[in-house]
């Protein structure tokens, strides 16, 4: 098998510096530079452990190892390279898929995320792949990639999917998922960022929130969704509570 040391450091240095520089930042930001004013504001009211953060710094850095190789050795394999669908021009598909690729990437990167939880959840499974995530009760940001290996391997999966289904400008792949790492770091914030009443407006409602994955780490059943509530409002696997609660976070003061 083909296997690029430069290529994988290329890689991981990449995907690793960007998560450890926006989650570093969001995690000073809020535990430490802000905390004192905004600490009544938390979704939970307690703070995780330093060993949590330890915790969930070591299986974050062992996500972005794991993710590296697999796209190392896979996508950059020469002789699995001609049949991935990435191409470098722009000009080749335009700019108008160019552009609706990342909606498309968006929707299916939360239809896959969505179903692979739920099947991670059963209960032969979930020891093996979902347990180490869900040891984060009370999540900080360095929860967001905190993944056994196993989990890590799956959630590499619609890379791949990606890599191999639609068009993929050398750009689509970065672009999206530093949108990715964004949103998952605030979904695993601890504090809820969205306004007062979000959770019940037309779009709000459909829109996944700090507070609904909070519930997720903090109970284990329901909220099952990445970006969005879709999946979960149409299966019937939102919590019931899940507004009230919402709004609880959001009608306390400084």
């Amino acid at each position: 098998m083909f296997f690029s040391a430069d290529k994988f450091v290329e890689i991981f240095s990449k995907v690793s510096i960007r998560y450890f520089i926006v989650a570093g930042f969001i995690f000073l930001l809020f535990y430490y530079i802000l905390r004192p004013r905004i600490a009544r504001l938390k979704i939970q009211l307690s703070f995780p452990a330093s060993k949590d953060y330890l915790r969930e710094v070591i299986y974050s850095f062992s996500s972005m190892v794991i993710f590296a190789v697999i796209v190392t050795a896979v996508v950059f394999d020469p002789a699995v390279r001609p049949f991935t669908t990435i191409y470098k021009d722009i000009a080749d598909f335009g700019w108008a898929y160019y552009l609706l690729a990342f909606p498309i990437m968006f929707v299916m990167h939360d239809t896959y995320f969505y179903w692979i939880h739920r099947i991670m959840h059963h209960p032969s499974l979930f020891k093996w792949f979902h347990l180490v995530h869900h040891k984060s009760t009370n999540p900080s940001p360095w929860a967001a990639y905190a993944f056994h290996p196993l989990e890590a391997i799956l959630e590499n999966g619609i890379i791949l999917i990606f890599y191999f289904t639609l068009p993929m400008h050398v750009s689509h792949v970065p672009i999206f998922f530093f949108f990715s790492i964004v949103y998952n770091i605030y979904g695993h914030l601890g504090w809820e960022l969205y306004p007062k009443g979000f959770s019940r407006t037309a779009i709000g409602r459909w829109v996944n929130t700090s507070v609904a994955h909070n519930q997720h780490h903090k109970y284990f059943k329901g909220n099952y969704g990445l970006y969005t509530l879709f999946w979960d409002r149409v299966m019937g696997t939102l919590r019931t509570d899940y507004d009230d609660a919402f709004d609880l976070v959001k009608s306390r003061k400084v």
